[in-house]
């Protein structure tokens, strides 16, 4: 397989699969789902579609690396805005001026959305920083990338804080307070999911991610009865509000992907209630063949301290490996996480996903901006993850 370009023709021996055989308990011929549904393509050959071997080669192409004329740039765009007295959330590229670093961060933003979907802003040294000048830094930055930043949660949170805490049953199984391996999945709503790394664990932790497009190049090839089944309108959420609706788009020549498992099936921590619809066979083996295919074709990313990932939350999916804190503050794994839309460049969304970007993005929400992780009560966790 060449390793410059995108996935051509994607076979299960290139990714290391074997063959995935149609499975008698779906019995998808039966049910008239052999084909792929109208209008999808038989293949999609735009950069998105990539695998991990592909990608993680000595140059690593997606890692933007800080020149010391880009920090001393940044570090005087963040004078100048702290010199206006404006509260922080107020930074933009009008008042965060990047003359030079500015139109590298703009290609950065044509990449992830039109590109291969991803890339990593390295170079910042947490510990040069406080945490309020180093989100200036990430809210600065990230303007360049994706000028619209979404709400989290009903009570207006901005601030995902990812961080270990074991000192309640339901922390320690949310994904957010987990140490735990996750499987892949999306944010419920942004364009673009965005993290800044403020500490690494001491062991474990990387970012893995995986492309939809080449996932649905080999479903295509192999297994297109299982793209009919994730395309289908019945697959129950729970959350954020309970909705039957598809897994799979194919929305004005873009591929849409946007799931989670523990809306679909539940955990030990957070079980699905009883009287919601359950998933049939046909749906659980498209769920698993997904993580396995997945998995196949991840691209692992070790995270470095200060590294500020963006990733197109409609094209790529994510997981996170699991990991082992340290006893000092810098060997305790800290992510921040935004929810990012470009006014400029982003893609139209399917109707089904659309309250959830407006909730997001444009509802008349108070914004709140914590800086550190705060108490349950502040930034409560839902019954049901995602």
């Amino acid at each position: 397989m060449d390793k410059t370009g995108p996935v051509l023709i994607p076979t299960l021996g290139s990714v290391g699969l074997p063959a995935l055989e149609y499975g008698s308990r779906a019995n998808s011929t039966s049910d008239g789902l052999s084909n792929l549904p109208l209008g999808y393509p038989t293949h999609l050959g735009q950069p998105l579609a990539w695998t991990g071997e592909q990608l993680n080669d000595d140059e690593l192409h997606f890692v933007y690396n800080l020149t010391e004329e880009d920090k001393i740039e940044i570090c005087s765009a963040k004078d100048h805005f702290k010199s206006l007295e404006l509260d922080g959330d107020l930074v933009s590229r009008a008042n965060f001026s990047l003359p030079t670093l500015g139109p590298k961060l703009d290609g950065l933003s044509q990449d992830i959305y039109n590109g291969k979907g991803l890339c990593v802003v390295r170079g910042i040294n947490p510990d040069e920083y406080s945490v309020e000048d180093l989100t200036i830094i990430w809210l600065g930055i990230q303007a360049y990338i994706a000028d619209q930043r979404g709400c989290q949660d009903h009570l207006g949170n901005m601030l995902v804080h990812i961080v270990a805490d074991s000192s309640s049953k339901i922390k320690l199984g949310h994904h957010r307070h987990s140490t735990s391996a996750i499987s892949f999945h999306n944010e419920e709503a942004g364009d673009v999911v965005a993290w800044l790394t403020r500490s690494t664990a001491a062991s474990g932790g990387k970012c893995i991610i995986a492309s939809a497009y080449t996932i649905y190049n080999i479903l295509a090839a192999h297994r297109p009865d299982i793209i009919r089944t994730l395309a289908k309108s019945d697959w129950p959420f729970a959350l954020p509000h309970f909705q039957c609706r598809p897994i799979l788009y194919y929305h004005n020549s873009r591929l849409v992907m946007n799931f989670g498992r523990t809306p679909l099936l539940g955990n030990a921590v957070h079980p699905r209630p009883e009287h919601l619809p359950k998933l049939n066979e046909r749906q659980r083996e498209a769920l698993d063949t997904v993580e396995l295919i997945a998995q196949a074709v991840q691209l692992e990313i070790k995270t470095q301290a200060g590294d500020m990932h963006f990733i197109n939350n409609l094209a790529i999916l994510h997981r996170r490996e699991g990991f082992v804190d340290g006893e000092s503050a810098q060997q305790k794994r800290h992510l921040v996480r935004m929810r990012l839309r470009s006014s400029r460049l982003g893609w139209d969304i399917p109707d089904d996903l659309k309250q959830e970007w407006h909730n997001a993005f444009d509802a008349d929400t108070y914004q709140t901006w914590h800086l550190e992780p705060m108490p349950g009560d502040v930034f409560p966790l839902r019954k049901y993850t995602n």
